[in-house]
């Protein structure tokens, strides 16, 4: 048992698969995914995108493959990135075969409306040639006629039930590297699905609140939603479903693994909401420091806090943290006082001080 017990996640263990080089499942750390929005034809766009989002951080991003053209650029665009790459497949079995083909670290596809069962047995036989895993993809949105019709409207029973189908049509086909998401825009259905799958089966668990909204209310229900299922123990890989750009993804899915000391990248920055006692304007500085600090991938804790209120307590379980003063801000290090900062612009003091932790971090664990 921890020092501190009420801080423990214990994560269920389900199998462990690969998608490329990127574990999922097992003992693997939670990956954060994202999905391009550019058109997969255009390759110069799609790799451009699908270059920010690994330098936010995405370990996984998804392409749509609606057509045979867009199979076509995946090859190339899959040269010319680095992250593994999970071809979107809907329908056409054709889409599956040729993105496994051109490179595709994992499909994502639904068994269950590929076709007959003569051409599931091709998409996985290609799966297994090019070492391609796969993803079913269960959406209440998109729930099969018959399970409409036997449970009157979209619930956690039809959900988990479609999930079980198509995770059969696999397991006959003899073949077992896959995950499962069981989405809904409702957050209560979908965190209800998930764990009436997670209670089912140990296959990996891909987490996401579908067609969340935008940024800010996406944001909210997404955190809702996932953090709890986290919070339980649940889920393997994230996505967060945002009407915004897919970077903004990226940084909310790392936060919500970061507020539940699951997976830690780059600056955590603890700021005060600002009030009257404030000694200097946090919020501008705070919305610059966040914007500053995005180079900086070690995971180190930063506070911000504009009075003395809570700034010397907060500081002390901080690496670095400053607190607010009238005649000066006081400067924590490892949660000491250290310093006090009279002249020059903070922000700036702020970063180059973060920038020396992540230097003598990286130094202490080379």
């Amino acid at each position: 048992m921890s020092v501190r017990p009420w801080r423990d996640i214990q994560r269920k263990k389900t199998k462990g698969i690969k998608v490329g080089n990127v574990k999922v499942g097992g003992d693997a750390p939670i990956s954060v995914q994202s999905m391009t929005n550019t058109l997969t034809t255009d390759i110069e766009a799609t790799v451009e995108q699908v270059r920010g989002l690994e330098d936010a951080g995405a370990d996984l991003v998804r392409i749509s493959c609606p057509d045979e053209d867009s199979t076509t650029a995946l090859k190339s665009i899959i040269k010319k990135v680095n992250v593994p790459i999970i071809a979107d497949i809907h329908f056409h079995y054709k889409r599956a075969i040729e993105a496994a083909k051109a490179g595709a670290a994992c499909l994502r596809i639904n068994p269950g409306n590929i076709g007959n069962e003569e051409k599931v047995k091709e998409v996985v036989q290609a799966a297994k040639d090019f070492n391609c895993s796969m993803r079913i993809g269960v959406n209440a949105g998109s729930l099969e006629r018959d399970l409409l019709e036997k449970y009157g409207e979209p619930c956690p029973d039809a959900m988990v039930e479609s999930a079980l189908r198509h995770i059969k049509i696999l397991e006959d086909n003899d073949f077992f590297e896959f995950k499962i998401s069981c989405k809904a825009s409702d957050v209560f259905l979908a965190v209800a699905a998930y764990y009436g799958i997670s209670d089912s089966c140990d296959y990996p668990i891909h987490l996401g609140i579908t067609e969340a909204g935008g940024k800010v209310a996406g944001t909210i229900k997404s955190s809702i939603g996932l953090g709890s299922l986290l919070w339980a123990g649940i889920g393997d890989t994230i996505r967060v479903s945002l009407s915004a750009e897919p970077v903004e993804e990226i940084k909310v899915g790392f936060n919500i693994l970061k507020s539940l000391n699951l997976r830690h990248r780059g600056v955590n920055v603890i700021s005060c909401p600002s009030c009257a006692r404030q000694e200097f304007n946090v919020i501008k500085n705070v919305e610059e420091l966040e914007k500053r600090l995005e180079h900086i991938t070690t995971p180190m804790t930063l506070s911000v806090i504009g009075c003395v209120v809570n700034g010397p307590g907060e500081a002390r379980e901080t690496n670095i943290g400053l607190t607010g003063g009238k005649s000066g801000h006081q400067i924590y290090l490892n949660g000491e006082k250290h310093h006090v900062l009279r002249d020059g612009d903070m922000v700036d003091h702020l970063v180059e001080l973060c920038e020396k932790k992540q230097k003598e971090l990286l130094s202490n664990n080379s």
